[in-house]
């Protein structure tokens, strides 16, 4: 069986994965509040562990893996932009249309994006009697008290709080303005339950009516579905404090567990050609904006290149997201796809079957399986791709169908596109370069000709020059 090996954030090291039963892998990760369209960014994460998921049932099993991706449907958030967009229909109704809606348009850019559903997407408006529960626990045990019409969990109560962050409680209480927030015990205490106004969505509790904090969320749908103690969870690295410290407290605390979850992972930030995104410089992109528009970089951006630009980065590693390695993602696709068929696949249904059971390389396999070392992989998917054997198509296939890059569908798609001449997303932008080239050799204008042939060249496209029976220059193109 292959070894695989994680980093830790507990720990801070890389460790063996050692499954608390191989026969019942459990990763829970922390899905979206479901106020907005994702954005890209949002995109990592389900895209990181979306691979390790791919990974961890070639190893043990499809049967052997359950992957929780939550839905988060009650937030102040949510409230305020169902007001905001529906004011004239009740709050309800008005929470469940944007709820909906942004769920629906998050499953479907996932899906775009290559990923997998995972095994259960619990929502957390159908596990608040969970939620209570929990809470009442931490009560009981001395772990939460009332204050200010609102249910806190007392960070002191726990004495190694901090260790997920690596903080200390004592520099935590220090740094913080105790003013603020008069009625808690200590500044660092949170919310697991806050009343409601009549203007406000509410469930009926043992401390009034009102509504969960963020936090208990996770720990009450992880315990539902996978167990008081479990083997991964995932997250961007923004969550490690305090979503995932304060979870990881609650949960411990209310089970008298010294593990939530044997590993912690989380994924670096992404940001926007060398700019934090930020709608007040203009460059946040949603996931629909960049299938669906042509906002960056002036075009749409298929979902196989948005997966494998966001791959070319080892996962805990910042991403600086720009459209040069869009093309640089585009560029490796497209020529993947066509060593593919010059090397003798042919993807007609009657290989479906043989093709989706092709293996990856044992060498990338073990790349992949060293905590997601994509450096790694991306060298031995070039290595297959340089080969001349239909050996290292099939190697070639069997690894970017086990990264979810590319699938038996969309080969089959681009195999009957080649057939009909060469395709791009751009295809009518390339006519135009070509045009305007042709025009500058004409005029011998061999500087201009060159930058377009180079603009055409990052594109992932070669020209081959000639001439018509009449003399005449004529240019022709084809995907690298």
């Amino acid at each position: 069986m292959t070894e695989i090996k994680l980093y830790n954030t507990l720990t801070r090291s890389k460790e063996t994965f050692v499954p608390i039963d191989e026969n019942n892998v459990r990763m829970y990760v922390c899905g979206p509040t479901v106020y907005d369209y994702a954005h890209i960014g949002n995109a990592r994460p389900v895209i990181v562990f979306d691979v390790l998921y791919r990974l961890l049932r070639h190893v043990y099993g499809t049967e052997h893996v359950v992957y929780v991706r939550n839905i988060t449907d009650v937030d102040d958030k949510i409230n305020a932009r169902a007001v905001k967009e529906h004011p004239k229909i009740s709050l309800n109704a008005a929470i469940r249309e944007v709820t909906e809606r942004t769920t629906r348009q998050y499953r479907s850019d996932m899906l775009a994006l290559g990923n997998l559903d995972p095994t259960i997407e619990p929502r957390a408006t159908d596990n608040i009697a969970e939620m209570i529960e929990m809470i009442e626990v931490l009560v009981k045990k001395d772990h939460a008290y009332e204050a200010g019409g609102e249910v806190l969990f007392d960070v002191t109560s726990m004495p190694d709080y901090g260790k997920l962050s690596n903080r200390n409680l004592d520099d935590m209480q220090a740094g913080a303005r105790v003013e603020v927030e008069a009625h808690k015990k200590n500044p660092g205490d949170f919310v697991l339950w806050k009343l409601s106004n009549e203007k406000q969505p509410g469930w009926k509790s043992p401390w009034g009516r009102g509504r969960p904090g963020w936090h208990i969320e996770c720990s009450a749908m992880s315990e539902r579905y996978i167990g008081k103690h479990f083997d991964i969870h995932g997250g961007g690295i923004d969550l490690v404090f305090p979503h995932h410290e304060n979870e990881l407290a609650q949960s411990r605390c209310a089970h008298g567990n010294r593990h939530m979850a044997n590993v912690w992972m989380h994924n670096g930030f992404l940001q926007i050609e060398g700019e934090k995104m930020s709608k007040s410089l203009g460059n946040f992109y949603t996931i629909a904006d960049l299938l669906e528009t042509e906002k960056f970089g002036g075009r749409k951006w298929p979902g196989d290149v948005l997966r494998l630009a966001m791959l070319m980065t080892n996962h805990r590693e910042p991403i600086d997201f720009t459209q040069k390695r869009l093309e640089e993602a585009e560029k490796s696709l497209n020529r993947w796809k066509s060593v593919m068929l010059k090397l003798g696949l042919s993807f007609g249904e009657e290989n479906r079957e043989e093709y989706e059971a092709l293996g990856p390389c044992s060498k990338l396999l073990t790349h992949l399986a060293n905590d997601l070392n994509m450096s790694g992989v991306l060298a031995e998917l070039h290595r297959h791709a340089g080969g001349d054997k239909e050996h290292n198509a099939q190697r070639l296939f069997g690894s970017l169908n086990l990264l979810g890059v590319v699938m038996f569908d969309g080969m089959q798609a681009f195999e009957k596109a080649q057939s009909e001449g060469p395709v791009h997303e751009n295809a009518d932008e390339i006519e135009t370069k070509i045009a305007a080239r042709l025009e500058h050799l004409n005029n011998k204008n061999w500087a201009d000709a060159d930058t377009i042939r180079n603009e055409l060249t990052a594109m992932g496209i070669k020209l081959n020059d000639g001439k018509n029976d009449a003399g005449e220059r004529i240019t022709t193109w084809e995907l690298v």
